[in-house]
């Protein structure tokens, strides 16, 4: 990977402009695009709070955690505001087979000069805190304890990192910015929902400076953010089948916390149900293969009353056509 290491932020935006969001505050940016700057979705709508918690970790130095249900955009959000600032972005998904030797790097046979010679090579942590980029750790909760106390670290915003393996210490570069996203706020999986998730120690947890949530929108906000997506529904009709698709989103939602059923359907579901009905012509096959196909066969016909009552008609699924 190659990145300027003396490349830093020469612009300031204005937040207001930028991200449409009442504020007088402007933040430093870069000027020129890099390669590892994600590309702009400007069809992207923010939310409020989430967005100034991320920007302050870009402007101060804060370490970030962004914390939610799946499909809310944790990781979207941090990326699109990076766009924005052409702030170089990495995202890290801290998966179980992620380890620390990935993380921090192995020694390597290459060939030096016609001969085999081993070589360390520095792995992402270490290339990351030595260049100016944003980086993010996807499903922060889902890492090995060996890789959490890794990146523990780190944490410390003037923090250095020492490379055991190469008997050096690191400085962090003065523009590398830490974030990270998690489906729980590290108390482990309680809903049954996240298998794999791990409890994080709580000093670890102490060293994120903020801690932000972004759940489910309202429905005027979720539909603003689907329409934007899908031109083709920005109609009467259109947005008539939006509404009722999120208000299935919604029973859904309410129906997981009551306890009735262990799925939940997340405003990416939507947006794919919403992107099928199109591709198919047809709400209610869009929905099952979207949706209903993935859940337990003992809730499908609570979930497929849900759909009954927002679109008025019946699914296979629905008891009354379930053969007995």
């Amino acid at each position: 990977m190659t990145l300027n290491l003396n490349s830093q932020p020469d612009i300031k935006v204005s937040i207001k402009q930028t991200f449409g969001i009442d504020s007088d505050m402007e933040i430093n940016a870069f000027s020129k695009k890099s390669e590892h700057v994600p590309e702009i979705d400007k069809t992207y709508k923010f939310d409020k709070d989430t967005t100034l918690a991320i920007i302050s970790g870009f402007a101060f130095n804060k370490r970030v955690l962004v914390q939610g249900y799946h499909g809310t955009g944790k990781s979207t959000h941090i990326e699109q505001i990076a766009a924005r600032l052409n702030w170089p972005c990495i995202r890290v998904n801290l998966d179980s087979h992620v380890s620390r030797i990935d993380l921090i790097g192995k020694d390597a046979i290459v060939l030096k000069d016609g001969k085999q010679v081993t070589q360390f090579n520095e792995g992402i942590l270490p290339w990351s805190i030595q260049n100016p980029v944003a980086l993010v750790f996807d499903e922060y909760d889902a890492g090995r304890p060996d890789v959490m106390f890794v990146i523990q670290r780190v944490l410390e915003a003037e923090g250095s990192f020492t490379l055991l393996d190469k008997n050096k210490v690191i400085k962090q570069n003065k523009y590398f910015r830490l974030f990270a996203t998690s489906n729980t706020v590290g108390l482990g999986d309680t809903t049954g929902l996240y298998h794999g998730t791990q409890q994080i120690n709580q000093g670890q947890m102490d060293r994120w400076n903020i801690v932000t949530t972004l759940n489910y929108l309202s429905l005027e906000k979720e539909m603003e953010i689907i329409l934007a997506k899908n031109k083709k529904l920005d109609n009467p009709k259109g947005k008539e089948k939006i509404a009722n698709m999120i208000k299935v989103a919604a029973l859904t939602r309410k129906g997981f916390i009551a306890g009735d059923i262990s799925t939940v359907m997340s405003p990416r579901t939507v947006m794919h149900w919403a992107d099928n009905a199109e591709i198919f012509k047809d709400t209610g096959y869009a929905f099952r293969v979207t949706f209903l196909n993935k859940c337990d066969e003992m809730e499908k016909n609570i979930i497929a009353e849900y759909y009954q009552r927002c679109f008025g008609e019946d699914l296979p699924e629905s008891l009354l056509n379930i053969q007995i």
